[in-house]
């Protein structure tokens, strides 16, 4: 590897970081919270001073090789050392107990989990709530892809930098230049957010809230600055807005980039998007009517106002609230789960398995059992407008049965807590999912105080594996790692790149 400039780039980016906060640091001036906003300044001069000496100590590193290992190790040090600096304020403001449960908050705000450790929510400053939500919103879209598009003269490959934070498995490169895909991201991603503050400010909601709800609707993460979540503002037509970009932000970006680039036709063909509406409107109709019928609710426009919004807000791994849903009907919170397993689209903000992947494993399926009835059939591996090869449908089912392996190891090791089984299984796919609200304990009106230290810092780590996809993380744990890590470095010192 090539250290030197991966810390190099992991000053600079650092340097960002410390920019962005300012922001936070001015309303916390504004609403006179003077010790949350002297945690700030000691924060934002922490950053710069350690970013400065790690800049100043690699800046004669003019090489630009990097390998897939580098990417790897950048972006998952990235998350790991951005979290560790923007969890300060909460920390040196006394308004978090403990580094640990900082460091949760933070990470759990950049994965886009909307996991919590706050019991009162309210009571606490109003530029730290801020602040948490606007890492929802700087971890949406990928804090390396937004280094990616505004640095352009950092003159390494991005792609392998972007390849390694973007979900999914396959990456659309919507121009030949990463870079430029990258602006082209995050430009739909904030051109999204505004409209949505926009027009819930037109709801009546002051600015503050209509931002605040923004960055988690858009980051699909789900921190509110209510205790009871969207529920404690009982408004009808922003919950239907909410509902509406939740659902925006679960769709794959590139959908978005053809649709005004005026290829209407490929939009209409993805299969991934067929399913993923087809699963919203079948839970949110099933579960209305069940609602319903059981009187749950009074009427069927009732059930249907709090299960879309329900429905939506799992499927895209939200965590957003309006009701209890495990007070629900059995069927209703089966539903409910099976949502919540799979997750957003491929290339959106949203978490999960995601729907191309279980629409492939269904693929995978149908194909086996044809395979056996006709051994010497030619088969496609046809996933909606796409043809998968066999590599990908193997990727996609290792990566599934490493989600699933993952999360039931995590289970077993949050037993040890002391939790019951529902919420250490649900506490576990809840934070490899990036879902952020769960069953048991850790369901809508819960959060995470109750768990130990120890269970936290694990809490954290799935949180990171499951934001940059288990494999990203997973690969610094394996020999193989090192051992070309070491290889490409002796290659490189020999003078030959191995740039593509």
């Amino acid at each position: 590897m090539n250290l030197k400039q991966d810390l190099k780039l992991l000053g600079m980016l650092q340097f960002f970081l410390g920019f962005v906060m300012i922001i936070p640091t001015t309303l916390a001036w504004k609403y006179g919270e003077g010790e949350v906003f002297h945690a700030f300044l000691v924060a934002i001069l922490s950053i710069f001073l350690v970013s400065s000496i790690t800049c100043m100590l690699t800046w004669k590193c003019k090489s630009t090789f990097m390998s897939i290992n580098d990417g790897l190790f950048f972006v998952t040090f990235t998350w790991i050392i951005s979290t560790g600096f923007a969890c300060l304020p909460l920390y040196l403001s006394k308004v978090y107990p403990t580094y640990c449960d900082a460091y949760f908050e933070i990470m759990s705000g950049f994965t886009t989990t909307g996991a919590t450790v706050l019991s009162s929510v309210e009571g606490t400053a109003r530029s730290i709530l801020f602040w948490r939500s606007m890492t929802n919103w700087l971890g949406g879209m990928g804090i390396v892809v937004l280094f990616v598009a505004f640095l352009p003269m950092l003159g390494v490959n991005g792609t392998i930098l972007v390849n390694s934070e973007l979900v999914g498995p396959t990456k659309n490169k919507l121009t030949p230049k990463i870079g430029q895909t990258a602006i082209i991201l995050w430009g739909l991603y904030i051109g999204f957010s505004v409209l949505q503050a926009l027009l819930l400010l037109a709801d009546h909601l002051s600015l503050y809230d209509a931002v605040t709800i923004t960055f988690s609707t858009m980051s699909t993460a789900g921190f509110s600055v209510k205790n009871a979540s969207i529920g404690s503002y009982d408004k009808p037509y922003a919950e239907i807005i909410i509902t509406l970009f939740m659902l925006i932000a679960g769709t794959n970006f590139s959908l978005y980039a053809y649709l005004f680039r005026g290829k209407i036709k490929r939009i209409l063909k993805d299969g991934e998007l067929h399913w993923y509406i087809g699963l919203f409107v079948l839970c949110t109709l099933i579960c209305a009517m069940v609602l319903t019928r059981q009187h749950v609710y009074p009427s069927l426009a009732i059930a249907l106002r709090y299960t879309s919004f329900q429905s939506a807000s799992i499927m895209t791994t939200t965590g957003f609230t309006t009701a209890d849903y495990q007070t629900w009907p059995t069927p209703c919170q089966m539903l409910l789960l099976l949502m919540f397993f799979t997750g957003g689209c491929a290339g959106s903000t949203g978490g999960g398995v995601k729907v191309i992947r279980v629409r492939a494993l269904f693929t995978a399926g149908k194909n086996t059992i044809i395979r056996r009835l006709h051994p010497s059939a030619v088969i496609t591996n046809k996933v909606g407008d796409s043809t998968y090869s066999d590599t990908t449908m193997m990727e996609i089912a290792g990566f599934v049965g490493m989600y699933i392996l993952t999360g039931l190891a995590g289970a077993v090791i949050l037993t040890f807590s002391g939790v019951d089984i529902n919420t250490a299984v649900a506490g576990s796919f809840l934070c490899i999912g990036n879902i952020g609200i769960g069953f048991g304990k850790i369901g809508p009106s819960g959060n995470f105080a109750f768990f130990p230290e120890w269970a936290k810092w694990f809490l954290s780590f799935l949180m990171l594996a499951g934001r940059l996809e288990l494999f990203t993380v997973l690969s610094l744990f394996t020999a193989d790692f090192w051992r070309s890590s070491a290889a490409t470095h002796r290659i490189h010192k020999h003078g030959k790149s191995l740039n593509p």
